[in-house]
């Protein structure tokens, strides 16, 4: 079974060094989360808002081990007016047996507030 798993992140500055650093952390915690393997792992979308384009950050999962081969596409986000600026967006697919509600999408920094009810949302036992 295929299922998404979604994260996103804030940054205070268009740096390379932070697209790739809060990139990388924020996909990390997303792999140790849902026990991802990267064999597992289908594709990565990564979007950012227009005010971010000192680096791709796609490059983050190059400098994970076992990352190689993981198709990833960075991508722009829509500009819709008020929408929150500096944003790194994740979707992740991968092949997986966890049930779709117990899937735990990680946001950090000022995206908490994209999705409160995903954000807050505590791991299943």
């Amino acid at each position: 079974m295929t299922r998404g798993i979604r994260g996103a992140t804030t940054i205070s500055e268009n740096k390379a060094d932070m697209i790739i650093e809060n990139t990388r952390q924020l996909i990390e915690e997303m792999v140790t989360k849902n026990n991802v393997e990267p064999e597992d792992v289908s594709h990565v979308f990564i979007s950012v808002t227009k005010d971010l384009n000192a680096a791709f950050p796609a490059k983050a999962l190059r400098k994970l081990s076992g990352w190689t081969y993981v198709p990833v596409m960075c991508m722009a986000e829509i500009e819709v007016p008020n929408s929150l600026p500096s944003c790194i967006r994740v979707m992740m697919i991968v092949n997986t047996d966890i049930d779709q509600a117990a899937i735990q999408h990680v946001f950090h920094n000022e995206a908490v507030h994209l999705r409160p009810d995903l954000a807050g949302k505590v791991e299943k036992q």
